[in-house]
């Protein structure tokens, strides 16, 4: 933990169109992946477009590590299912921290990344100046899988005794 670099929260928003992987729907939750880490949401019962509305809180060392995200339906009696994953470059985001730009105008946007072949982005991700701080928001098209969505936001936390950016 000595050379990280700060913590990366993680707002999971929202699903959207998820697969069904029971009779008529699924019990999703998300689990989140940045090298040794796994964190995860509550299940929610039977929805297809979940709100899990739930902040998860990374440490980062490497800001050239990809973070994964896996969607799950929960099962009682078996393993869970697999209802697809993707995968976000978290580099852009903290490149614009290091501007350490201040008092701009609410909702400036600084930054934007389009989907392509290579990432999992389903629409253009800005990394915007809101509410004094910088997020970023995504929505990423879950691969493996027929169809689902899921949407979160990005923001740094400094902490003194990290290494800092």
């Amino acid at each position: 933990m000595e050379n990280w670099l700060g913590l990366l929260r993680i707002h999971i928003k929202r699903g959207v169109n998820l697969a069904i992987r029971d009779t008529r729907s699924s019990d999703p939750y998300v689990l989140l992946k940045l090298g040794r880490q796994k964190l995860k949401t509550r299940v929610v019962k039977k929805n297809l477009n979940p709100e899990w509305n739930e902040l998860l809180t990374l440490s980062v060392s490497d800001p050239n590590t990809p973070i994964k995200l896996f969607v799950y339906d929960k099962d009682t009696f078996s393993f869970d299912d697999k209802m697809g994953d993707a995968e976000f470059e978290i580099g852009p985001f903290l490149n614009a921290l290091k501007m350490r730009l201040q008092g701009l105008p609410d909702g400036t946007i600084i930054s934007k990344a389009q989907p392509t072949r290579k990432n999992c982005l389903a629409e253009e991700s800005r990394i915007v100046f809101s509410n004094g701080k910088l997020v970023q928001d995504l929505v990423l098209r879950l691969r493996n899988v027929e169809c689902g969505e899921v949407e979160l936001q990005l923001q740094w936390i400094d902490v003194p005794t990290s290494k800092g950016l």
